[in-house]
């Protein structure tokens, strides 16, 4: 099972196993990981799922659909490794994914 690190803005992290076929929202939300917010369930409605994506691992994930960069022209603080982790699939390609929480979700 692909392990996933979560880091909250203030540094503190927890990593933890998470199922192929869900996404690192999903991951989260099961984990009680703070800081993924999730108020749309993952539907691309809200960006209260938005993390930022570890350099080394950010060209190796697929790029973001119009409507996930849309989302995220709303997210607090984006940045160009900024994704949604909605959109995000854990594979085990993904084994070892670092994610940081921005320091609010919109």
């Amino acid at each position: 099972m692909p392990k996933i690190t979560y880091i909250e803005s203030s540094g503190k992290s927890k990593t933890v196993d998470v199922s192929s076929g869900l996404s690192v929202m999903e991951g989260a939300i099961q984990n009680n990981i703070p800081g993924i917010d999730a108020d749309c369930g993952g539907s691309m409605a809200c960006a209260t799922c938005h993390v930022y994506v570890q350099e080394e691992w950010f060209n190796k994930l697929s790029k973001p659909e119009d409507g996930e960069q849309d989302m995220l022209d709303m997210a607090f603080e984006p940045k160009k490794n900024s994704r949604l982790s909605c959109q995000i699939l854990v594979s085990d390609e993904l084994d070892g994914l670092i994610v940081t929480t921005p320091t609010k979700q919109t």
